[in-house]
């Protein structure tokens, strides 16, 4: 995308793994290090070995570390979650008792709140690395963001695409972010062009909404935003660990009005704050 749109830029990847991409035998809530998939980048862009970090959004922390910023969102692909499972299986239809993998609260909750028979085990790993772990363990399915999958071309394994109103996604799932120093404009203004503005209106709403729960990996809270016309429509969800208390609201505004830390306190009031209390605790 830089490419792009500076045909004359020259562009070199730094590869860089994170503790999260590390620790593999620890589910991500048992970890608990905040910015587990992007400190190692961010020391990268702070001892300036490297001009711009990309991430998934959704890994990225809501208060970012002191010199740097989000220079850009690009365009957000699909935002839902999939099932991988064998061909025509859904959510509805896995066997009672069934076996369920997934490396996330918010995935769990939302699933043992629609289906409090199935047993619900951890997978870590890449989506390589969660696939194998699939066909070897005899599982009867897995969840996965839709949109890694069909990156790396795999939407064939996809046996349902599971509606965002159904299993609401994390927050900023779908999107990148490009992280930059606040000091240099030059970068700024490279990585500006490859910003979706709608993207980032939502995205900014959705992290609002986080930013104010103050949750991160450690809790079951999921917000998916959307626009249409000239309103921005936000969903929020705070759910306890087991899926059987859920808070979901809505909130609606026009596209200069911010909702996400309104919602968030709609939620708290309705019983999410009773529910992150009780998350707390329990640690």
């Amino acid at each position: 995308m830089l490419r792009a749109a500076h045909p004359h830029l020259h562009v070199s990847l730094e590869i860089i793994e994170t503790k999260g991409d590390k620790v593999l035998d620890l589910a991500l809530s048992k970890i608990g290090d905040k910015g587990l998939f992007t400190k190692e980048l961010e020391n990268a862009l702070l001892e300036r070995r490297v001009d711009i970090a990309v991430h998934s959004l959704k890994d990225m922390q809501t208060e970012l570390p002191e010199g740097l910023t989000l220079g850009a969102v690009t365009e957000r692909a699909s935002p839902e979650d999939a099932l991988i499972a064998q061909p025509g299986t859904t959510l509805h239809t896995i066997p009672e008792g069934g076996i369920v993998a997934t490396g996330s609260l918010r995935r769990r909750a939302q699933l043992l709140s629609l289906r409090p028979d199935l047993q619900i085990v951890d997978v870590r790993g890449n989506v390589g690395t969660r696939l194998q772990k699939y066909r070897d363990g005899g599982w009867d399915g897995m969840i996965l963001a839709r949109a890694g999958l069909e990156r790396l071309g795999l939407e064939n394994e996809i046996a349902q695409i599971i509606p965002a109103d159904l299993m609401v996604p994390a927050v900023g799932q779908g999107a990148l972010g490009i992280e930059i120093p606040v000091d240099d404009p030059n970068v700024a203004s490279i990585v500006a062009a490859i910003e979706h503005r709608p993207t980032r209106q939502v995205t900014d709403e959705e992290r609002a909404f986080l930013r104010r729960l103050e949750g991160g990996c450690q809790a079951p809270i999921a917000a998916h935003g959307w626009i249409v016309g000239e309103e921005l429509r936000l969903t929020g969800l705070v759910a306890s660990l087991d899926g059987r208390e859920i808070v979901r609201k809505n909130r609606t505004g026009n596209l200069d009005k911010e909702i996400g830390r309104e919602l968030a306190e709609d939620v708290l009031r309705e019983g999410g704050e009773i529910i992150l209390e009780g998350i707390s605790i329990g640690r």
